[in-house]
């Protein structure tokens, strides 16, 4: 895959993950780990940061998931944190697409 095509994906990846935070941010108010991922995936993907940082956000995301207190917070959680790892691996950005669908409350919506 080209750079340039990653770059897209991570802010697809990034688009996905955003739609379903506020599953996160209604069980985790004041945690903006996953927030901070997908701004990460986007500063990356603008040539902003390097790959390494975002991946640190991306952790930081997974981090929130396996804290966050309901199961869809921590499959919003997950998403994000998947958004920020397309930046090393483009593949993490189907995977945040399959856990903002999970995470929805109409997973058929938010698929399509």
């Amino acid at each position: 895959m080209e750079p340039a095509e990653q770059k897209v994906l991570a802010g697809w990846a990034a688009d996905c993950a955003e739609r379903v935070l506020p599953y996160f941010e209604k069980h985790n108010p004041g945690d903006a780990r996953p927030w901070e991922a997908i701004a990460a995936a986007r500063a990356w993907a603008r040539g902003e940061i390097k790959m390494s940082e975002a991946r640190k956000f991306a952790f930081a995301a997974h981090a929130a998931a396996r804290e966050a207190n309901s199961p869809e917070a921590r499959l919003a959680a997950r998403a994000a944190g998947h958004a920020a790892a397309t930046a090393h691996v483009a593949s993490h950005a189907q995977y945040a697409a399959s856990y903002a669908v999970k995470a929805s409350a109409n997973a058929t919506s938010e698929r399509d």
